[in-house]
């Protein structure tokens, strides 16, 4: 019964596990559950099952009170008799029912509400706010369970439903108990009284509706297999998960190999990839758009190959960064794999050990059991990383996440015959101005087993469509004098390379350097942001991605380093935070990985934090999909990097509601297009290098976007400025590094 259990007054969610000590415990013995949540979607429906299943296991009834998401035009069209108001709000819960929680225990809980709801346990209603202002969303968090004897604890506060909230935002939930004191027994009557009042639509100004074509659709998408009671168990057991504080406790009694888990559907590209991964002898290359599922299609890769080999399987995965580690074990553990996590700040303090005995396990045992090592780069080229791996009997597995990092000669030279099977993933393969590199790539790692496209991604749904927005921008005049002297001293420092190619050297490409941070910390971009993000200013979900770079101030060396300058990214920050009042965060590597989590969160909501400043961070494997509308000022003429970058703002968002994307690019051009007419050809030369990296990156902006007659306008008017043709990338007369051969 629920007096029996020690039930606080208050939890903090960075002090308690609120799932484990509250919901778990109490819900067990409960036989009524009443909650409001908050917006309908299936990430909060995920976290409202947690803890349900033992009661519902015993016929308790359910009862939740949800807020549609309502977009702007979605309030206009009601406000002005557009559509029908029960067909716009059915449309916007229908949007919320989400395909991308694909994780084992996600899609478990959606099949056991699924049955809850088919079996009338659980009844899902929709309140909506209705006033002289119009329409709005309901949005009060409280809870009340009741056990059999009528013992009640009701609850409110802070606390969304989404798993970040419960462990890494700083929330808290307030707690009444009704056999503890009159006092608190009246509060619990109040919070009872205001469920049944707004469950039964008798709430002024709260409007509560029945939606069965919204419960059906639940049933329809997510209801696959009986309900599983022991979802809880299975995923609160210490000895099937991994704390994310403290990794001590990490085997599965019966351990075997990787296995696809039955709730995750792969879809046929990622199943073909697969299969013509196998034909290629377990080797080649993932090529897949940013959002498109390459964590998933590789993970299908080692459960595949590891049932073919009977579980006689190293797997050894490979990521940039410590954030994408993390983010590759949250899905791991997801595929019955219980990994060894190598990194500096490991939640797993003994990790080398854990590798040590596991290559000993397998030398020393007739039965090469499966054991996965995931790692950084940098964890990875450690000397003793290296050698436990060259120990390793069995057969292995390499997995290079974002692989196009390891062209560089100071991680090539670790791809070797160590390494049976080879797995290589990337959106973005062929390294920039380096063919040496992408050759050494393809040779290690194979063929393309699949190559999906951008354009197929936002074809097929899977990525969202976008507006691309370029910007000019102009160096000034002593802007302009710097970029002039650098481009004609870089001239001096060309030769030939071995492949008779002109190129750099050593001296040169630190001229070039410089002469991109001339480009980069252009003046004229913070002017151009202010007016370009003015009509955003109350808006939500936007991102700034800001060069690495210093904004010059007015008389100061810019050819050189001034410890006076200012960074871009702070810049930025104060024109958002200060000029405009705006509510926005810094999202850079300074942040730790819990500080960053918070801040997707934060973002995620859309109840504060209207604005991301971020760096190269978010380059590869940052996962984002709230993000609109995109202000990018980094100029860089990688597309491995810009690729990335509007990778990042394309991924698909029911909670948002994000139906496209908007993409503004800060495009830089040494002058207005006025002055070029009066330029000696020499001049003109030199500014070619420029135009044409800019030009390229908006051509492939540009082609793919909705309004693609806009960039090709600017292409235009720019090619034909500087008399050039119109598909100069083709015509094999780029200088790029603006002299003549």
């Amino acid at each position: 019964m629920l007096n029996e259990h020690n039930v606080k007054t208050e939890y903090r969610s960075l002090i308690d596990n609120v799932v484990q000590d509250f919901y778990v415990p109490l819900l067990h013995d409960a036989v009524s559950y009443k909650r409001a949540v908050g917006f309908f979607s299936s990430t909060s429906l995920i976290e409202i099952s947690k803890g349900i299943a033992e009661m519902a296991r015993h016929g308790g009834k359910i009862q939740i009170v949800a807020s549609p998401y309502l977009s702007e035009e979605d309030i206009d069209a009601i406000k002005k008799g557009y559509a029908d108001r029960d067909e716009i709000i059915e449309t916007a819960l229908l949007n919320q029912l989400s395909d991308e929680n694909t994780d084992y225990y996600s899609m478990e809980r959606l099949n056991l509400l699924a049955n809850l709801i088919a079996n009338g346990i659980l009844d899902i209603r929709i309140a909506y706010t209705e006033g002289k202002n119009g329409i709005g969303m309901y949005h009060e968090k409280m809870g009340l369970i009741e056990d059999a004897n009528g013992n009640k604890v009701a609850f409110s506060g802070s606390m969304n439903e989404s798993a970040t909230a419960m462990s890494i935002n700083y929330e808290t939930i307030d707690v009444f108990r009704s056999w503890i004191s009159e006092t608190e027994k009246e509060r619990v009557t109040l919070k009872e009284n205001a469920f049944f009042s707004i469950w039964n639509d008798c709430e002024p100004n709260i409007h509560v509706m029945e939606f069965p074509k919204i419960s059906q659709a639940l049933i329809d998408k997510y209801k696959r297999t009986e309900p599983n009671f022991d979802i809880d168990n299975d995923q609160f057991n210490p000895k099937r998960r991994i704390s994310k504080n403290d990794c001590s406790d990490m085997t599965l009694e019966n351990p075997v190999g990787a296995r696809i888990p039955r709730s995750i559907t792969l879809h046929d590209y990622q199943k073909d990839a697969i299969t013509t991964w196998v034909g290629e002898n377990y080797r080649g290359i993932f090529d897949m758009a940013t959002g498109t599922g390459k964590t998933f299609t590789g993970l299908g890769a080692i459960a595949k190959l590891s049932e073919d080999l009977n579980d006689e399987l190293a797997v050894i995965i490979v990521c940039p960064y410590q954030h994408l580690v993390e983010q590759w074990v949250e899905d791991i553990v997801n595929f019955n794999i219980e990994p060894i996590i190598g990194y500096s700040s490991s939640a797993q303090k003994d990790w080398k050990k854990r590798l040590a005995k596991a290559v000993r396990d397998q030398k020393l045992r007739r039965d090469k059991r499966f054991f996965c090592f995931i790692c950084t780069n940098a964890t990875f080229t450690n000397a003793y990383v290296q050698e436990q791996i060259t120990k390793i009997r069995s057969s292995v597995l390499l997995v290079v996440d974002e692989a196009h990092n390891f062209g560089a000669r100071s991680l090539s030279r670790f791809l070797d015959d160590r390494f049976t099977y080879r797995l290589a993933l990337s959106a973005t393969l062929e390294r920039h101005r380096d063919e040496e590199g992408t050759a050494a790539l393809y040779n290690f790692f194979g063929k393309k087993c699949i190559e999906y496209s951008l354009k197929r991604a936002i074809d097929e749904g899977k990525l969202t469509p976008y507006k691309y927005h370029p910007i000019l921008v102009h160096l000034n005049d002593e802007e302009l004098q710097v970029y002039e002297q650098l481009s004609l001293e870089l001239s001096k420092h060309v030769k030939k390379g071995r492949n008779g190619k002109m190129k750099l050297d050593s001296y040169g490409e630190i001229l070039a350097i410089k002469r991109s941070r001339v480009v980069a910390a252009a003046s004229e971009k913070l002017d151009k942001l202010r007016e370009a993000i003015l009509p955003y200013k109350e808006d939500h979900f936007l991102l700034v991605y800001c060069g690495a770079t210093n904004v010059i101030k007015p008389g100061s060396d810019i050819s050189g380093t001034d410890e006076e300058d200012i960074k871009q990214i702070e810049a930025v920050t104060g024109i958002l935070g200060n000029e405009l009042g705006m509510k926005v965060s810094k999202f850079t590597s300074e942040e730790s990985i819990s500080e960053r989590a918070a801040i997707k969160e934060h973002f995620k909501n859309g109840d504060d934090l209207q604005a991301i400043v971020a760096i190269k961070c978010l380059d590869e494997g940052v996962n984002i999909p709230g993000i609109k509308t995109a202000f990018i000022l980094a100029s860089t003429t990688n597309p491995k990097e810009y690729i990335q970058r509007r990778g990042r703002v394309l991924r698909k968002s029911p909670e948002t509601g994000k139906e496209y994307a908007e993409i503004y690019d800060f495009v830089t051009l040494p002058r207005p297009l006025d002055e070029v007419s009066g330029l000696t050809q020499e001049q003109m030369k030199r500014d070619l290098s420029l135009v044409k990296n800019e030009m390229t990156r908006v051509k492939e902006f540009g082609h793919l976007s909705m309004n693609s007659m806009v960039a090709t306008q600017l292409l235009w008017d720019v090619c034909d400025c500087y008399d050039i043709p119109y598909d100069f990338a083709e015509s094999g007369e780029e200088e790029e590094y603006g002299f003549a051969e």
